[in-house]
């Protein structure tokens, strides 16, 4: 996600607070791009962790691994 499309999130949520409200356009576009958003961050968050290794006591070195498994 770029600059840009940040920035028009922010542009239609003060919109979105004045008097005049968002068209029904503008609501879905302000629904697609905050999901757009929201997949760019956990994607990234998932990146990080993927490459994140816990060190015990003893110096040994082990991958994180997903809750459950």
């Amino acid at each position: 996600m770029d600059q840009k499309q940040i920035d028009r999130i922010n542009e239609l949520a003060r919109k979105a607070k004045t008097p005049e409200g968002l068209t029904e356009w503008e609501q879905m576009e302000r629904a697609a791009l905050r999901r757009e958003y929201i997949d760019s961050v956990l994607g990234g968050l998932k990146a990080q962790l993927d490459h994140t290794y816990v060190v015990d006591g003893q110096g040994n070195k082990r991958k994180l691994k997903k809750k459950g498994d």
